[in-house]
């Protein structure tokens, strides 16, 4: 049996006839920049996240590195994160001239672990980033209590997590900004890159909406030194049909995981841990494995896909190599960077399948 990974031919065929019509109304009125539809979108952003300004640019990234500029970071400030995320975390701390500074992960979650949170703060230090890895967000309270205790301000990558919940609370709605993912294999995604960023907070929302188009506070007049992250109106045009069904899609998303844990539970690997108080989105089905090599490598031969998200820690990355970390700083991320593994996770996959990537593993 071959079996689709993320089945994005799948998703768009079950859109297409609403997808197509929706990018041909885009070429038709060739509005590719800043169109119409790019307020729709983030219109019901809005609606769906309950944050008051849901603001789309061209990529995660880009919508972290818009974060940090709003938030005025400069060359020299620590911001404190997690070493077992995408290099996008990290990086776009690193673009400005900042300071990652790592702390470990909680076993069970895998994201950041408040506890080791404080010893790492100094007089430098002005933001948390915590990841919502996988699908879940991390333990928002220890961390808000920590940024109100210091006053930091916390930007949250829910790169992995939109539409999951902490509390009741939609990730979205966490920190003082929280930013997504649109990528293609993304629980939501668009035919390119795209993301967005969330706040509740006027003033940083007018910012941000700013230095999307290179500072501008009206045509030519600049206000700050901004950047062209603005994203193109055929991405939110496809967008705007798939989040009609993205509720659906994360029900279905939930069954999956279900089957998963139940056809796993017997066997010798560590299954994915979900808080009580969080839901997860799951943006992956990733497992611990002894051998993981040789399981990826037998399960490639029987045309079972796999991924390895992330099997080398942002601490032992040669581009970070300045910041002075060596391997054992971090263990638990270093572990678990040697044992995980995805599995295919997507809305649409069926039981012969579950029971083919089981009866493999």
């Amino acid at each position: 049996m071959k079996i689709d990974f993320a089945k994005l031919q799948y998703q768009y065929q079950l859109y297409k006839t609403e997808i197509d019509e929706a990018m041909q109304a885009v070429l038709d009125k060739s509005n590719y920049i800043m169109g119409e539809e790019i307020a729709q979108l983030e219109s019901s952003l809005q609606d769906f996240t309950g944050v008051k300004h849901g603001i789309t640019c061209a990529s995660g990234t880009d919508a972290l590195l818009l974060s940090l500029m709003a938030l005025d970071i400069q060359p020299g400030d620590e911001i404190i994160t997690t070493p077992f995320t995408f290099i996008a975390t990290a990086e776009t701390i690193a673009f400005l001239k900042a300071t990652p500074v790592f702390v470990d992960i909680d076993e069970k979650t895998y994201n950041i672990d408040p506890f080791k949170i404080e010893e790492k703060i100094t007089t430098k230090t002005k933001a948390i980033m915590p990841v919502s890895l996988y699908g879940q967000p991390a333990d928002m309270d220890a961390i808000q209590s920590i940024a109100d205790r210091y006053a930091l301000k916390i930007v949250i990558d829910g790169a992995q997590s939109f539409g999951s919940t902490y509390k009741g609370k939609t990730d979205s709605n966490l920190g003082d900004i929280s930013v997504t993912s649109f990528f293609p294999a993304k629980p939501l995604g668009c035919f390119g890159d795209g993301g967005a960023v969330f706040t509740n907070n006027d003033a940083l929302a007018e910012k941000i909406r700013s230095l999307r188009v290179h500072g501008q506070s009206k045509r030519y007049h600049h206000q700050y030194l901004g950047m062209g992250g603005r994203m193109d109106t055929l991405q939110a045009a496809v967008l705007n049909v798939k989040l009609k069904y993205y509720e659906k899609d994360l029900a279905l998303r939930q069954e999956v995981a279900q089957k998963y844990h139940t056809a796993l539970k017997e066997k010798a690997l560590i299954l994915p841990f979900v808080d009580e108080a969080t839901t997860s989105v799951w943006a992956q089905y990733s497992v611990r494995i002894q051998d993981r090599d040789e399981v990826q490598n037998r399960l490639k031969e029987e045309d079972v896909p796999t991924a390895v998200h992330y099997p080398i820690p942002l601490h032992l990355q040669e581009v970070f190599k300045y910041l002075g970390y060596k391997k054992g700083d971090f263990p638990i991320s270093e572990r678990i960077a040697s044992e995980i593994i995805s599995l295919p996770m997507n809305p649409y996959i069926c039981d012969e399948e579950i029971d083919c990537i089981v009866g493999n593993i």
